[in-house]
Order: C-alpha cells, then structure tokens, then sequence
C-alpha cells in the first residue's frame, strides 16, 4: 500500500497546468435605449470558462402583448424561456427582452399616443437587442443567431437581411409566414368550416360568413370601414380591433410579404425553419412559399422541419407544458454544430 501512493506521488509531483476558472451559467438584467425607450431583459450566460467568448442567440417573441418570456396576460407558455434553456445545453448565450406594450418596457415613448406605433418600430427595437448581443464581453459577434417565434420569426427574417454583422444562423419558429390578414382569414374560414362540418352553419350560412370576411379583409387593405354585417360576433369584434389604435400596426404588418425577405440574406446562412402538423395557427402549407423562397437565396440547411403532432405553442398531445421533444431535438441538431 505505501509502495503504491509513492508511486502516486510520484506521478503526480509533475507541474500540471492550470485549469481556467470556471464561470458558473447565470442571468443578468439587460437594460438598453430604444428612440427613447428603456427596454429591459435577460441576458442568459451558460456556464463558461473565464474569458470564453459563446455562440449567442436573440430570441424574438410572437404577435401581441407577448412578452421576454413568451408570456401573455392569462396565458403563461414560458415559450422565449424554455428556448432559452435547451440553448443552454449547448452553450449558447440568450438575450430575450419585453417589446413595445409588454412587461417592464410597456409602451414607453408611445405611451402618450399608442395609436403611432407600427410594426417597423418593433423591427427597430428588435435590431436594438441584436446590437446589445453583439456587445456582450461573452458573446461571439460573428457567431450570432436569431431566433424568433411565429411574429417573431418574421422579424428574424427582416432583422437577417439587413444587420451589421450579418447572423450567422436563422431558427424561425412557427413562422408567420405570409401576410398578416391572409393568415388571420386563413384561419377564420378554418374556424368557419369546422362550425359548418359540426352542424353549427348551414353551407349558405358558411358562404355568408367566408364572403363577409374577405370583404373585411379588402377593406382593411383600402382603408375603408370593415362592414361587420355577415361576421358572428366574436369575428366582427376581431375586425374592430384591427381599426382604430391598431390600425397603423396592422397596415404595416400585413405590407410585409415574408418570401420577399428572403432574398436580402446572405447566402450561406444556415436557416432552420420549423412547421408544427398539429399547428391550427401557422399551418405548414403557410411556409410553402418562404421554403422555396429560402432555397432561392441559397441559404444553408437543414430548411424546413416537419414536427409530427407540435402545435403553434411547441407542445404535443404528450407535453402541454414543455417544448415537444421533437422540438428540442431539432434545436438541438442545429445548434450543436
């Protein structure tokens, strides 16, 4: 026994080089100016060694009152913040802040007068964030990604054509993948057949009814008065929304046609673009147009991933509360490269 920790000493008598420290994962509260506005959010570390210069990813949340989390009011996915753990896991560096109307940042420097606030300031705000990224002493600045989910990935479109450096990889989550009010009467006549096949509409009923919504929707685009008469309540109501205070944002949302965008990124961007079989809001027919449109750009691979049984939100039938596994394997295959 003494033979052998001699030999041991031994052994190890040697110099041995030092082990850089090791900086354990944490958040920090991110706070930066936007035409005015103080946005805040969380810039997400993984554990790194001291110095270490990450990957990192801006995380870009979907339409409405969504906030850094992914969260709306009454209804708290924890999208943005579980996308921001399974990129931990391969040591990627997150930032994901509250837009215009959301959490800490509110509505500031339109507060006074909602009503002037379009989609481009978002865009604007979102290109604020990727420059936060790009400075953070441990982030890698050519070796950014965008991430955005459903709206957000829209925006990740824009934001991939047109900042400085460009990133080098796109992940658009359920993406908004057309125009905005083809993709709100897309859905309403899906809304509409479906109270049709349930005996809830006769078919003269559901003709009314899908006329009535195309007539709203080239109203919208004339900026005329929506005329509500054929539209159930609830549609009607929606309509109304898009008027008025939200008029502006919506004109400027609907003006972007997201296969369009394409073509101002950078060949060789390597773009992953998921479409869920069980998402009733973004179906994956919607992201036909933008797939071919992103081959023609000559982006990198892998494209389009199909996910059996993922709905809008990233769940299944199996995970309602977390991302589908599906979902973070194909996070996983991409960002572990």
């Amino acid at each position: 026994m003494l033979s052998h920790l001699a030999a041991v000493a031994l052994t190890t008598a040697a110099p041995v080089a030092a082990v850089p420290d090791l900086v354990p994962a944490a958040d920090r509260e991110i706070v930066f100016t936007v035409e005015g506005t103080p946005t805040y959010g969380t810039l997400h570390v993984p554990a790194h060694r001291a110095g270490q210069r990450l990957r990192a990813a801006l995380l870009l949340p979907g339409s409405g009152p969504t906030d850094r989390d992914g969260n709306q009011p009454r209804m708290s996915p924890n999208t943005l913040a579980q996308v921001a753990d399974a990129l931990d896991r391969d040591r990627v560096v997150t930032l994901r802040f509250d837009k215009y109307g959301t959490g800490a940042t509110g509505l500031g420097a339109y507060r006074d007068h909602p009503e002037t606030l379009d989609y481009p300031a978002f865009v604007r705000q979102a290109k604020a964030a990727y420059e936060t990224l790009r400075e953070q002493p441990e982030t890698a600045p050519h070796a950014l990604t965008v991430v955005g989910h459903s709206e957000g990935a829209m925006t990740a479109l824009l934001l991939g054509g047109s900042v400085r450096p460009r990133p080098a990889s796109l992940v658009l989550l359920q993406p908004q993948a057309i125009r905005l009010l083809d993709l709100v009467a897309l859905q309403l006549h899906a809304q509409i057949a479906e109270a049709a096949r349930q005996g809830q509409l006769d078919p003269e009923q559901q003709r009314t009814v899908d006329a009535a919504i195309d007539a709203a929707v080239t109203a919208l685009r004339e900026h005329r008065p929506v005329d509500a008469t054929g539209l159930p309540p609830a549609v009607a109501q929606l309509f109304q929304g898009f008027q008025g205070q939200n008029g502006r944002f919506v004109d400027s949302d609907d003006a972007v046609y997201p296969p369009a965008t394409a073509a101002a990124l950078r060949p060789g961007t390597r773009v992953l673009l998921t479409c869920g079989t069980n998402d009733a809001q973004v179906p994956c027919a919607t992201t036909d147009a933008l797939t071919v449109a992103l081959r023609r750009a000559h982006v990198g691979g892998p494209g389009r991933v199909r996910l059996p049984g993922v709905d809008h939100l990233l769940h299944d039938a199996g995970h309602p509360d977390t991302p589908a596994p599906a979902v973070l394997d194909a996070l996983h295959r991409f960002a572990g490269r």
